[in-house]
Formats: structure tokens, sequence, C-alpha cells
């Protein structure tokens, strides 16, 4: 089993926490987005109390280990890693609690290229487990705002894990798709489900819109969020959120594998 020593190492080393890419800056402005009510920063999240700019940096403070002082405003983000390692645990614990109960889950992401690999590893052990893995509403198209206009796009699932696509981008069931932070793939997903007499999930695995748009529809939902997705942490500390795990979520794809490893020996889905 990888030790929480040698992880915490990786997390530095591959820049997953620690000092991150993302700026200062960009955090900022989801900040300032967020505290306007920008649905591009709420991503599926209405939240219960009024979150100012200053009330965010503090939050985010405490969640992720990013500077506190509203002063601060240039140079790269810093995730604390202890932060990212006991988050790490309660996700793992939550899987497990899925896994014990042989739950259904629907996992999916806004980050096909980096971190399908991290979530289709979660869905076979989850399945191997007795966990009914679901992928309602495949092939069904959603309409997305972007910063391009209204943009159609397909949902996918590709090896238990949903994302979204541009319509004749590839082949179905390839690992390419759009990064998207949109709540409404979940949304039609869970919509889709429901229409089909179930099953429900009964906890959703994911990231940005994801996690926040079925939080916010009363499912449990865990997932993995950067600095500038204030949203999650928002949706974690109102309670509409399981577990968030502050890290950087657009590395390269193969750095996530130590912690897909640390995450199913922890939850007991080592196969």
């Amino acid at each position: 089993m990888l030790s929480t020593g040698a992880l915490r190492a990786h997390l530095l080393a591959a820049r997953l926490a620690g000092p991150v890419a993302t700026s200062r800056e960009e955090s900022l402005r989801s900040y300032r987005l967020f505290a306007a009510g920008d649905p591009r920063a709420l991503i599926g999240l209405d939240p219960e109390w009024t979150w100012a700019q200053r009330d965010l940096i503090e939050l985010m403070a405490d969640k992720c280990g990013v500077s506190a002082d509203p002063r601060h405003v240039s140079g790269h983000d810093v995730i604390d890693p202890e932060r990212t390692l006991t988050a790490l645990d309660a996700f793992a614990d939550r899987l497990a609690a899925a896994a014990q109960r042989s739950a259904p889950v629907l996992l999916g992401t806004g980050h096909p290229h980096r971190l399908l690999g991290f979530y289709a590893a979660l869905a076979d052990a989850l399945s191997a487990a007795g966990c009914t893995v679901l992928t309602p509403a495949h092939g069904r198209c959603v309409d997305i705002t972007t910063r391009f206009g209204l943009r159609t796009y397909n949902l996918d699932y590709v090896q238990g894990v949903a994302l979204v696509r541009e319509p004749g981008t590839s082949r179905p069931g390839c690992a390419t798709g759009a990064h998207t932070h949109s709540p409404l793939p979940v949304r039609i997903a869970l919509a889709a489900a429901a229409e089909a007499g179930g099953p429900l999930p009964e906890l959703v695995v994911g990231d940005h819109g994801w996690v926040c748009g079925a939080g916010q529809l009363g499912f449990e939902a865990i997932g993995l969020a950067d600095t500038d997705d204030p949203a999650l942490f928002v949706g974690e500390a109102e309670g509409s959120v399981s577990v968030v795990v502050p890290l950087d979520d657009a590395v390269r794809s193969d750095y996530y594998r130590p912690l897909t490893r640390y995450v199913l020996n922890r939850a007991c889905l080592s196969q």
C-alpha cells in the first residue's frame, strides 16, 4: 500500500498540491463571479448563505490552504497537502460505504483528458464490489452555453464514466471529450434515470457541475476541485456536498495514478 508519506511527496512533486499551476488571479476572479451569483462559478449550486468574496477567501484558506490575505492578488495558489490527504481519506471512506451496501453509483467528469483514468478505475472497482455503475441518458444531446455561444454536445460513457463530447468529433466510447463546468449533464442523466424508473444513484462521484448539480438535487456527491472552483467547497460547507478533495485538477493524467492506488487501498477496493 502506498504510504501517506510517499503520497504526500508525490502530491508535491507532481504539483497536485503545494504551489500549483492555478494562479491567484484565476481564483480571485472565480470568487468574484461566485459572490455575484454568476452561473459560470455557481456550476449548479444554489447557495443557502450569502458569500462575499472575503468569505470565499476565508473558506478556501480553510479548505485548501490558500492565502487568507485578500491583499495577496498574484502568483501561484498553494494547496496544503495535509488537507488533500485528509480529504482523500474521507473520499475513500465514502466509496467504501457505497461498496459495502452495493449502492448504485454515477460517475462523471468535466475533465476527461485529465481525470478519466482516475474515475474509470473507481468505476471498475465499485462494479467488482457489486455496485451498479449507472449510465443513464447515454447519447442524449446536451445544450451548454460556452464563451463561444450555445454548443450542443452528446452525453457519452467511457469505462463507466460520463462525459460530453461534440457531435462527430470521434467514435463513441473513445477517451476524448470536452472540458465543461456545466451541471446540465448530470441533471439530464438523473432525470433520465428517474424517468426510466430507476435505480437512482446513492452516490455521485466527479468534479465541477457533476458534483454541484447532483448535490443541489439532494444526492450524495463527492469529488475533486481546484482552488478556482469555490462552488464545491461552498457546497461542502453548507452540507449539500459530502466530500471535496482539494488538488490541481489539470495536471498530466498519469500523475493521478498514485491517488487512485491510495484511495482504492483505503476503501478496501483494490483488486
